[in-house]
């Protein structure tokens, strides 16, 4: 799906000069906040940023102050996906 919106090129400036730089900014807002909220697992939000790792994507979510209690089906499910990417 896309989805698009109006920023004022003055405050999508303050994102970055280089081009996407406004684009990389909401999609990660959506997904921090679809972790936060419960509505996007780690897994989803991974996807959502193309972030390989479970260990990067812990650390993108710990640079931000976002660290959650997870379920062992959750870790599990996220080292199956990990392990996909290898074969």
């Amino acid at each position: 799906m896309r989805v698009d919106f109006e920023v004022p090129d003055d405050l999508a400036q303050q994102f970055g000069a280089e081009p996407g730089a406004i684009n990389r900014a909401a999609a990660e807002a959506l997904a921090l906040e679809g972790v936060r909220t419960g509505k996007l697992t780690v897994y989803q939000a991974r996807l959502l940023l193309g972030i390989r790792t479970r260990y990067e994507m812990d650390g993108f979510l710990k640079a931000r102050g976002v660290s959650l209690p997870e379920t062992l089906e959750e870790v599990i499910a996220d080292s199956e996906a990990a392990i996909s990417f290898l074969k």
